[in-house]
């Protein structure tokens, strides 16, 4: 029998996830925790096979709670559970070591779907999360077609003129000629389709390279 811990406040999550798996042969639902320290109180004497974790909890973020279990807790399956559908907030999870990230308007299909891939060490998404996480890589891709490439070498020089130093400065500290790094700076400027050093400064702050 696997068991179901869910950490959230909210009475009626918990109530939800007990009548989806009431009916089924080989999950239960161990606990509902309503707040972080809870959580992590029950986890010091218990072992869950699952947790169904909400991200906006009364005392402990949940994106850092996320972190804490996993660190203490490397064989529990941590699914998000919540209301955000926000590509940022689904991938910081998952980078902070959760399982799979459902949205509290699932279908019980799609929570016994959840259970069973991660249970094989899949990443599962609800249908709403993965379509944000693609929108979100199709813009970035989208992003860096439309913005130059810059080389490593020119971040370097477009970092240390964003700090002020002089052409002749930049070189001694980077052991080039003043020649190569005007060359740099030449090309920066063609890349960022800019005429002046004060407007490759500008564009360089507003895209955050330096």
């Amino acid at each position: 029998m696997r068991s179901i811990l869910v950490i959230d406040d909210h009475p009626l999550v918990g109530d939800g996830i007990a009548m989806m798996v009431k009916d089924m042969e080989d999950v239960s639902l161990a606990a509902v925790c309503k707040s972080g320290k809870e959580a992590l109180a029950y986890l010091e004497t218990n072992s869950p096979d699952f947790i169904l974790l909400d991200i906006n909890l009364p005392d402990i973020d949940g994106l850092e709670l996320c972190v804490q279990i996993r660190k203490n807790h490397k064989q529990v399956k941590i699914i998000g559970l919540t209301s955000t559908n926000e590509a940022g907030i689904i991938t910081q999870l998952l980078s902070n070591g959760a399982n799979g990230y459902l949205l509290k308007n699932m279908e019980r299909e799609e929570l016994i779907q959840a259970l069973n891939e991660v249970k094989q060490g899949k990443i599962f998404l609800s249908k709403a999360a993965n379509q944000k996480i693609l929108e979100q890589f199709q813009s970035v891709r989208e992003a860096m077609q439309k913005f130059p490439m810059l080389t490593r070498r020119e971040k370097e020089i477009l970092v240390l003129l964003y700090e002020g130093h002089s052409g002749p400065a930049i070189a001694d500290k980077l052991c080039l000629s003043p020649f190569t790094i005007e060359t740099h700076r030449k090309n920066l400027m063609q890349k960022l389709e800019v005429n002046t050093t004060q407007q490759l400064l500008k564009v360089a702050r507003e895209y955050k390279l330096v």
